[in-house]
């Protein structure tokens, strides 16, 4: 049974493995990381676990059980009561409920242990995909997203009021 938990130095191999095998299958639907990214992947993990310790963000990873990342959630700009949430997970899970069943259960985790009322998302009009995913999950489209927050095309930014279940 995959375990979804907060992101620790420890799961910095698997993490980077799974961006790699996935980085194809994501780049399809959402702006590439670049080469830059994985070229500087330790100094840009060790600043995530950084900005998790301040309160800033918090960073989930769903581990399988062999130990392998699912996916990654995770809740950015911590302030007010509200978050905002990013998510991607492997192509050899996808459309099994592995996104919207952890994104419900990273809801519930939002308010329990962090406090939160409301989380945003943001995505392109063209991801299919992550618009059921949210929708299923209890988000509701609040209004046009910048095509900056959502790698340069046109999308929409989906609310949830985390007092609401699904």
């Amino acid at each position: 049974m995959p375990e979804l938990r907060r992101l620790h130095a420890g799961d910095a191999p698997a993490v980077l493995a799974f961006e790699l095998a996935n980085r194809a299958y994501f780049a399809a639907s959402i702006s590439d990381r670049g080469h830059e990214f994985f070229d500087q992947f330790a100094d840009r993990y060790g600043a995530l676990l950084a900005e998790q310790e301040a309160g800033i963000s918090a960073f989930y990873v769903l581990v399988d059980e062999d130990g392998s990342v699912l996916g990654r959630f995770n809740l950015y700009d911590l302030k007010d009561g509200t978050a905002e949430l990013g998510y991607r997970v492997a192509q050899r899970v996808t459309g099994r409920g592995v996104a919207t069943e952890t994104v419900r259960e990273l809801c519930r985790l939002a308010a329990a242990r962090h406090g939160l009322r409301t989380l945003r998302a943001a995505t392109s009009l063209d991801n299919a995909a992550s618009r059921r995913v949210l929708t299923k999950a209890g988000f509701v489209p609040v209004g046009p997203a910048d095509p900056a927050d959502v790698g340069g095309k046109p999308g929409t930014w989906y609310q949830r009021d985390l007092g609401l279940r699904p």
